[in-house]
């Protein structure tokens, strides 16, 4: 049995993820995150990531999945599209296969939201680029979670900062 470069996770580097200065700063004024293509199966690595962000930071969470109805995880109910929640969220955390990539980047950019973070094992080079040239700032093939507990103390010290 062997798998296909389509099924292979690609290994993270350092090109996909901001060196941890501006890791730190993003996150420190970022107080929104929409998790896109949050599932409400707690089974599902997104609803895990969701779970966490939503007991471990300061942010407000918004879930976005066109299939989570009336589910909802701890209490947040889901957005259909990132155009219908209340506010610009400041990272948009992508759970979605690679060929969903683009629809969200371009739905990122007219959200006005300031991050597209693309989680661990998704990557798609073209989104980005348009990302970056709207003015975002891109993450790929990272998990927002382990980025976040491994620079907590660095973004708390931030926030006291600009406090």
């Amino acid at each position: 049995m062997t798998i296909s470069d389509k099924d292979a996770c690609v290994m993270p580097s350092a090109a996909d993820v901001p060196d941890d200065e501006s890791l730190t700063s993003l996150f420190a004024r970022a107080t929104s995150i929409a998790v896109v293509g949050a599932s409400p199966n707690p089974d599902r690595t997104s609803n895990q990531i969701a779970v966490w962000l939503m007991e471990n930071t300061p942010y407000e969470i918004f879930l976005v999945n066109p299939r989570g109805g009336d589910e909802d995880i701890l209490g947040h109910g889901f957005y259909d599209r990132l155009d219908s929640l209340p506010v610009i969220p400041d990272i948009v955390d992508v759970f979605r296969a690679p060929d969903h990539v683009p629809d969200v980047a371009v739905d990122a950019i007219k959200s006005g939201a300031g991050t597209l973070w693309l989680q661990l094992g998704i990557r798609h080079d073209p989104s980005a680029l348009l990302a970056r040239q709207a003015g975002m700032d891109v993450v790929q093939n990272h998990c927002i979670k382990v980025e976040y507990r491994r620079l907590a103390k660095r973004i708390e010290d931030a926030r006291a900062i600009r406090a």
